[in-house]
């Protein structure tokens, strides 16, 4: 890995301020935590020349919780703040579970609730060196015109994989969206695309700014499981939250796919793992085989449905 490229940096003081260095210049970046970013820009990956700090903005790493229990989670809030803060583990025990699951103490210590939504996807043949990707002719995603994993297609299958992002979909999160036009709250499903390379349902001059979470309705309970090849530290090869009420399980699965995958319905622990096999879409993108990402995002959705009392129970 290369020593970091050159770059300046603008320290944005509102979201205004932000959006509109982003909008100004094309190839800017926003930076929070930099835990993805700036490993990528060493990488020689996306290197730019502005990147736009969000740390000085107000509010960036606020918590607040509502009379009625919906949290209000700022964007630069940190994942070892979010999985030790009594607010969040109170109200949203599965995504301080997630936050406390994301890598290591250092980057859950750097690393911010809106940088783990808004990541990057990942691939065994783009995060790499610029070297190794330029001998092998760089790929469809960045550089080149040809998808390794899946040649003969047009498409880019990048894995996105998020820890965080499943327990939101299931708890039917939303994100407030900010740019030089305004502001607006958007269900959190529609910040992705199923799209390695185009990932991310945000124009270029949007940004995250927080995250709302209503109280789950009574009588429904939330679980999250990872799996990963080291316990300590990898992205997941399969992210599952789910979400039981009587008669309704709601399940979310990051890592297997360029975009989170969501199951719905009134379904058995083992229809619902049936479901969530044939829904996932995991490629040649990782170090493990695409059936076995396949098979444990399964077989976690079905233990952790078990764990809850097959989605009946009312506690």
């Amino acid at each position: 890995m290369r020593a970091l490229p050159d770059f300046a940096t603008y320290r944005a003081h509102s979201w205004a301020e932000a959006a509109a260095a982003l909008a100004a210049q094309p190839d800017a970046r926003a930076l929070a935590g930099g835990t993805d970013l700036l490993p990528n820009l060493r990488k020689g990956l996306r290197v730019s020349p502005l990147l736009v700090e969000l740390a000085g903005i107000e509010g960036f790493d606020a918590i607040e919780q509502g009379p009625d229990g919906t949290l209000l989670l700022g964007a630069g809030v940190t994942l070892a703040k979010l999985a030790s803060d009594a607010r969040v583990s109170s109200a949203a025990p599965a995504l301080a579970q997630a936050a406390n699951s994301v890598a290591a103490t250092a980057h859950r210590t750097a690393g911010t609730l809106g940088g783990n939504l808004c990541q990057d996807t990942r691939c065994v043949f783009y995060n790499q060196g610029d070297w190794w990707r330029a001998a092998n002719g760089n790929c469809l995603k960045y550089q080149g015109t040809l998808c390794h994993v899946a040649p003969q297609g047009e498409r880019c299958h990048a894995a996105f994989c998020s820890d965080v992002a499943p327990v939101l979909l299931v708890m039917q999160a939303a994100v407030e969206v900010l740019s030089s036009r305004g502001a607006a709250w958007r269900p959190v499903d529609t910040l992705w695309c199923d799209d390695g390379a185009a990932h991310l349902g945000l124009a270029h001059d949007e940004l995250v700014g927080r995250v709302r979470i209503p109280p789950l309705p009574q009588g429904t309970r939330c679980a999250f499981a990872k799996a990963r090849a080291r316990g300590g530290i990898d992205f997941p090869l399969a992210a599952v939250a789910v979400a039981a009420s009587p008669g309704n399980v709601r399940v979310a699965v990051s890592g297997a796919g360029s975009a989170p995958v969501v199951v719905t319905g009134a379904l058995s622990p083992q229809e619902a793992a049936k479901q969530v096999a044939r829904a996932v879409t995991p490629m040649r993108t990782s170090a493990a085989p695409a059936n076995y990402r396949r098979q444990v995002a399964s077989a976690l959705t079905e233990r952790l449905l078990h764990e809850l009392g097959e989605g009946t129970s009312d506690g």
